[in-house]
């Protein structure tokens, strides 16, 4: 058979450059010894999850503690799957996350000599070596119909045995050129597949960066290189960009292991060197007594979506996947408190071999951790950026004031003193508990627990004295003044000594004003409260919760 003739009938193209000068176009990058190449390579499909953040944490850290380069693939060879914005999306959601890209699709940088970074764009590349293999007999066209390929899945699956397009079951692996030339004059659409060489029987060794050595059988199956639009499959894409964009490491999914002899031969049969692979474990959750996986269709927290919209701290996202990633990060944490994350030296080797388990609870005392460290200018930051994005045309309107808000966040989150508040986690609880502070969002809940003619007493006693400039001191000095007017101990050492005297303590008082003031029955320091509310408003909040009363 005439193969260089059957490559051209096949693969017309005239602009296909020899294969050297790809090479030439994509030189061995100038980088350091060491130095890691990694990748994300998503599909375009529009949704972007935890295990993308998980993967692209790991490939980000390797890179650039190596003093490597970390970019960002497109791989679109699917165009049914291609959802509008999907590609600006996976770069917001992981630069919200802190993980920035150094060269790649949509990425502004000077690196950018190693694209198109989308592999629908690199359709020429792809089509050349597919020639190539056409002309050495390692591919062959194929003109199976989709019922066809089902009868034959249907026909091993029924005999129990191994599924695919291979051996006897590769029914154009032998066609004759008489017969491949009948097919293409009658226009028979056709793809490309790769003419095998492995069997199964044969297993090999190989290493895996992460799970070390495991035992890898030949590929024989006769995989699809180019489809019959002529793009090409998932398998011979990458192999040819990871050589082309001189990747040396590729992290991803345990579910890929399936394919790693595919990709060994594929690298074999074009003739490059194959980067190094490290398969990650599944992120795992407890439900119902047992282990599984996470799961888009069963679990909210597995989008990134999730962590955005709830309000999640970033930094605290992080260290947490951090402490999944590499078994000594929270080891090294509690020695260097104050190091940033980055310091960490991290490493391929210190990656689980199995199962991660992901808890959100100890996400959750992270996040909590995270937040009570910030500075209320800080806090003011990630609370406002959110509400932008995520809050209610309130909670904007609220955060437009940062003089008004900083006070506050630095009374409800205790930043200006020793006791830091640790029991907020997440942008959305936050953001909630200053609701008090704005007369738009006061929803006060008047759940006093006396009559109501002691009650309005309490409340009209203290609107009556109540001044602003009062420091805390003196605000105490009159509710006491109000409390001992109104029959309750002015002392705690008197209610104590004989409650019987009195409708109950002066905290019982403060109880009182901090409903009224608050609509809520603990909140921080009153007088601190009423100071930040001004004159005019603390006395128009104790009026309504009077006029609330049934006398």
């Amino acid at each position: 058979m005439d193969l260089k003739k059957l490559a051209a009938t096949l693969i017309p193209d005239t602009d296909l450059l020899p294969l050297e000068e790809y090479e030439k176009m994509y030189p061995a990058r100038d980088l350091p010894k060491g130095a890691q190449v990694t990748r994300l390579a998503p599909s375009p499909t529009g949704f972007i999850h935890l295990g993308n953040l998980y993967s692209a944490l790991a490939d980000e850290r390797i890179a650039h503690t190596t003093g490597g380069i970390f970019y960002l693939r497109i791989e679109d060879t699917d165009e049914k799957r291609r959802v509008e914005g999907a590609v600006e999306s996976v770069i917001t959601s992981l630069k919200y996350f802190n993980i920035n890209f150094d060269e790649g699709a949509e990425i502004d940088s000077p690196l950018n000599k190693y694209g198109p970074y989308y592999q629908r764009q690199r359709a020429s590349i792809y089509r050349a070596f597919a020639k190539d293999l056409i002309e050495r007999g390692l591919a062959y066209p194929c003109f199976c119909t989709e019922d066809e390929l089902n009868a034959v899945r249907e026909e091993q699956v029924a005999k129990k045995e191994t599924t695919g397009y291979y051996g006897r079951y590769a029914k154009c692996r032998t066609l004759s050129e008489e017969q491949i030339y009948a097919n293409l004059a009658v226009g028979k659409p056709f793809v490309i597949r790769l003419r095998s060489h492995g069997d199964i029987a044969n297993k090999t060794t190989f290493r895996d960066r992460i799970k070390g050595d495991i035992t890898v059988t030949e590929n024989d199956q006769d995989v699809v290189i180019l489809k019959s639009d002529g793009i090409p499959t998932y398998h011979f894409a990458h192999a040819i960009d990871d050589h082309f964009m001189r990747t040396t490491l590729v992290i991803r999914g345990e579910e890929w292991l399936a394919s790693l002899p595919v990709h060994i031969e594929l690298f074999k049969v074009l003739g490059f060197p194959m980067p190094a692979y490290g398969h990650t474990c599944s992120l795992m959750k407890v439900d119902g007594g047992a282990k599984r996986k996470l799961s888009k269709r069963k679990d909210p927290e597995l989008s990134l979506d999730y962590y955005r919209r709830d309000g999640y701290y970033p930094l605290a996202v992080v260290k947490y996947l951090m402490t999944i990633l590499n078994s000594n990060f929270e080891e090294w944490e509690r020695k260097n408190p104050a190091a940033d994350y980055t310091q960490f030296k991290f490493t391929i080797e210190k990656m689980g071999k199995s199962g991660a388990l992901f808890d959100l609870d100890k996400l959750n005392d992270i996040s909590r951790t995270e937040l009570s460290k910030l500075s209320a200018e800080q806090m003011y930051d990630f609370l406002s950026g959110w509400a932008d994005e995520f809050g209610t045309e309130a909670d904007r309107r609220h955060f437009a004031d940062r003089e008004y808000i900083i006070p506050i966040l630095n009374l409800v989150m205790g930043t200006n003193s020793k006791k830091r508040r640790k029991d907020i986690e997440r942008a959305s609880q936050g953001v909630r508990l200053l609701d008090y502070f704005f007369d738009d969002t006061f929803a006060p809940d008047y759940s006093f627990p006396f009559d109501a003619q002691t009650v309005s007493a309490v409340l009209s006693g203290f609107a009556a004295v109540y001044d602003p400039a009062d420091d805390n001191a003196a605000w105490f000095a009159k509710v006491k003044g109000v409390a001992s007017a109104c029959g309750f101990a002015a002392e705690m050492s008197d209610y104590k000594a004989d409650p019987s005297k009195y409708k109950g303590s002066v905290a019982d008082v403060a109880g009182i004003l901090r409903v009224a003031v608050t609509g809520m029955p603990n909140s921080p320091d009153l007088g601190t409260i009423m100071a930040i509310l001004g004159r005019e408003r603390s006395l128009a909040r104790l009026e309504a919760a009077r006029a609330s009363l049934a006398l």
